[in-house]
């Protein structure tokens, strides 16, 4: 029987920065806009469908670190894990309770989905919204998953990237905007590189197992250069942001945190010494979207 410390470490936290940062980034767009186009914020407004974006982000992002768990675990993908503690595949928790945590997880996500959906009266969103569960369960599990054909950045960097951050700011607005579509490539790289992490420790498990994921595909040369440009990129592509609302300069005091898990990762880490780096890359994710958010609120 698996303790309340180890389902939180199945729950994988390090990760979750990557459900906050969207949507914190996706709010502080949606505020801009209304500045622009109001001169005002109404925040009875803002508050409620931003905190329902974050339940949604927040269970998705469980739902599919369990979903993996169970998916990896029953494949025998976990059997020499390098990375965090799973529940399936070391044997702390029976598969099928791991797959009802990952189910309970995600159909939380769809309630709070359908709460925003009807609070603001988006109901067309219905079909995205059902699309990212499907990506979050289809991304190990299933007959054919994708993330182990190489396209679990793809998905992440649409969903934890464009879908999340314009989503949010849509469900506030009621309209798209060039800052957040700015912002949602700067998330999504960023969730990508998150990912890339993972893929980049378990380049040799998963290789012995047949999951091809990208970093599998690239192999770690290919794949610590892509990774330095997704954590870099991000702050090129505020610059257009910069000139239109000098505030969002906020986001280059992220810069520093940069430089530590891009240096350990071009100098050669690997295995279990990539575990801080997965951490360090979160925090600048998570620091990076709430110094956006500040900068489009001032």
């Amino acid at each position: 029987m698996a303790s309340l410390s180890q389902w939180v470490q199945g729950a994988r936290p390090r990760t979750l920065p990557a459900a906050l940062a969207p949507v914190a980034a996706g709010t502080g767009a949606a505020i801009w806009q209304l500045e622009s186009l109001y001169g005002s914020v109404d925040w009875s407004l803002v508050v409620p469908r931003a905190l329902l974006a974050l339940g949604v982000s927040f269970s998705l992002q469980i739902g599919v670190n369990f979903a993996n768990d169970y998916s990896d675990g029953i494949r025998g993908t976990d059997d020499d894990r390098v990375g965090p503690f799973r529940l399936t595949g070391s044997g702390a928790a029976p598969a099928a309770t791991v797959k009802r945590a990952a189910i309970v997880a995600l159909a939380l996500g769809a309630g709070f989905g359908l709460a925003l959906i009807a609070l603001a009266q988006i109901w067309w969103t219905l079909l995205i919204g059902a699309a990212a569960i499907a990506a979050a369960w289809f991304y190990t599990g299933g007959a054919k998953p994708y993330g182990y054909r190489g396209l679990g950045e793809l998905f992440v960097f649409l969903f934890f990237g464009l879908v999340a951050v314009n989503g949010t700011a849509y469900a506030i607005t009621g309209q798209l905007s060039w800052v957040a579509l700015l912002a949602s490539v700067a998330i999504g790289l960023l969730a990508v590189a998150l990912m890339l992490t993972n893929n980049l420790r378990d380049i040799p498990t998963d290789t012995v197992a047949g999951k091809r994921t990208l970093a599998v595909r690239l192999g770690e040369r290919g794949t610590r250069a892509l990774y330095t440009a997704t954590v870099l990129a991000p702050f090129a592509l505020m610059v257009p942001v910069i000139l239109e609302h000098l505030a969002v300069a906020l986001v280059l005091l992220a810069l520093p945190l940069a430089i530590g898990p891009v240096r350990r990762v071009l100098q050669g880490t690997s295995g279990r010494e990539l575990i801080p780096v997965l951490g360090a890359t979160g925090r600048l994710e998570l620091v990076y979207s709430l110094l956006l958010l500040i900068g489009l609120i001032l």
